[in-house]
């Protein structure tokens, strides 16, 4: 469903939000912590930086941490950085024009499903995910 970047944004996110709000997490705790190629989840990260969703500190005491409080943050500010979440979305099938005008097999199944999967990433918030799994006694951030 997700691209493996937007992925590991979303699990990126949920970790420097969960781990502290006073100060950044750097790169190298996030990628051991989640088992990812630390250079490429460093460009991940400062590409959330550039989109306002992380704020980057440099230096010995630099890493990074959120740029909007974990209630308002929402999957699809994180996730759509980096893959197209919302109202329009690509044929199941790979058709260049599918609509329910000119559906194609899978079209009326489908769309609902995207439509819920939308909706879930436009309400969901960080703060949402890490207040539920915290209950169960589980990470969001890991698996």
């Amino acid at each position: 469903m997700l691209s493996d970047t937007a992925e590991y944004a979303l699990r990126a996110v949920l970790y420097i939000a969960d781990q502290s709000e006073d100060a950044p997490v750097r790169v190298d705790t996030v990628a051991e912590a989640l088992e990812l190629p630390r250079n490429y989840l460093s460009k991940i990260l400062h590409g959330l930086a550039k989109r306002g969703i992380l704020r980057s500190t440099r230096g010995p005491a630099g890493g990074f941490q959120l740029a909007v409080p974990a209630e308002e943050l929402t999957l699809q500010a994180i996730a759509s950085v980096f893959d197209p979440i919302g109202p329009r979305r690509g044929c199941l099938l790979g058709r260049p024009e599918c609509s329910d005008n000119n559906p194609c097999p899978a079209h009326a199944h489908w769309k609902g499903v995207a439509d819920q999967i939308a909706h879930f990433f436009q309400h969901k918030t960080v703060a949402e995910l890490l207040r539920e799994p915290a209950e169960a006694g589980a990470h969001p951030w890991s698996y």
